[in-house]
């Protein structure tokens, strides 16, 4: 029969707390499956999937590999312990050529044959039906993998497919990810959900100045965001009153400090409001005005929360490298401005200092603004 293997790493360290780790990873598995038709199971110390349709095969691979807490996965075929079984399953997945090796996990000690008379009884098996083949212990271009379990069964396998590995989602407490249309914050929010942090985002939108193309953008972000948090709930602000003040009745060069505080107290608040511990961020210190120390020092001084910002020691090619790698690079690239482009000054302050901040910020009814911006919020549910 064939099956798919699915393995976890970092849970094992859990200790004592690791069935409450296990239990969340495997509701999370099951969300991602109740679309397909199959059964989904433990079998000793390994998660399966069986008695699924093999058209479904690859769809199933890309979505469990996508959650989190899942280390790996191998499509296997399971078969009665048995020497000549095991031997006819390891013939399919050898190659026909080039050199190779097989490794044999024997968890089930009653069967009479240890790990590497195993190895080498059914490697023998396989130069006999191809004699082409070559024995290579050290660097093989193949490996077949022979897993002797306890209950009497056995998995042949020849590929272990990679996955997101990380903690799954919902282990992490809850956090709230200011999502724009570029290319950062979408892998912040990636970053977070890996260390199993359960997310809700907000996006601030400037209408008219902005467009409903890149609202759509940012909703097309989440919804990619989705396959890896698997829910996904965006908070809409209109921010087009807040940025008209700021841009009537501030200094242009403080126009992006003042607005960054604007955008914390909300999502702060937002955070507060649906029981999320911390705002994430896609800061990466020193990449604009808005993000030298001191910006971020002026920013953090309104929030009352833990700000998590994953990326502040990346630089943007690592950034679009695991931009490219989850998805979401095309989509952050499109042509569409959010509100942090409108009102640009020519000359941002990149080290404002506090007190000057707090004069500058004086002139504007902050209470009122923000308490206006939380009125007027549209939450969008990503199906």
């Amino acid at each position: 029969m064939k099956v798919i293997i699915i393995r976890y790493s970092e849970i094992h360290l859990k200790g004592n707390n690791r069935d409450y780790f296990e239990s969340a990873l495997v509701s999370n598995i099951k969300t991602v499956l109740k679309d397909f038709r199959c059964q989904f199971g433990r079998s000793n110390a390994r998660y399966i999937i069986r008695n699924f349709d093999e058209n479904d095969l690859e769809a199933i691979i890309q979505a469990v590999k996508n959650v989190f807490g899942v280390h790996s996965l191998s499509v296997a075929e399971e078969v009665d312990t048995d020497l000549p079984a095991i031997s006819n399953a390891a013939l399919a997945f050898a190659p026909n050529s080039g050199t190779f090796k097989v490794v044999t996990n024997r968890a089930d000690k009653r069967f009479p044959m240890k790990s590497m008379e195993i190895s080498a009884e059914i490697g023998g098996d396989i130069l006999d039906a191809h004699p082409d083949l070559k024995v290579d212990l050290v660097s093989p271009d193949n490996t077949v993998y022979i897993d002797i379990r306890e209950n009497g069964k056995t998995f042949v396998y020849g590929t272990t497919i990679k996955a997101v590995n990380g903690m799954p989602v919902g282990t992490g407490g809850k956090g709230i990810v200011m999502l724009s249309g570029g290319i950062d914050s979408p892998v912040a929010a990636y970053m977070m959900a890996k260390r199993g942090m359960t997310l809700r985002a907000v996006h601030f939108h400037s209408f008219p100045y902005t467009s409903m193309q890149a609202r759509q953008k940012v909703l097309d972000l989440a919804k990619i965001i989705k396959k890896y948090t698997l829910h996904m709930t965006v908070d809409v602000v209109s921010f087009t009153e807040i940025q008209t003040q700021i841009h009537e009745k501030c200094p242009e060069e403080y126009m992006i400090t003042i607005m960054r505080r604007f955008m914390m107290r909300i999502a702060e608040r937002i955070a507060k409001m649906h029981g999320a511990g911390a705002v994430i961020t896609g800061e990466s210190l020193g990449q604009v005005a808005s993000q030298t120390l001191e910006s971020i020092t002026s920013t953090n001084s309104v929030a009352t929360i833990p700000v998590f910002r994953p990326l502040i020691g990346f630089d943007k090619d690592e950034i679009i490298e695991i931009s490219n790698k989850i998805g979401t690079f095309e989509t952050s690239i499109l042509p569409y401005e959010d509100c942090c482009t409108i009102f640009l000054p020519k000359r941002p302050v990149t080290k404002p200092r506090l007190d000057h901040v707090l004069r500058v910020e004086s002139a504007l009814d902050v209470d009122a603004l923000v308490e206006n911006a939380l009125n007027n919020i549209e939450t969008v549910v990503i199906e």
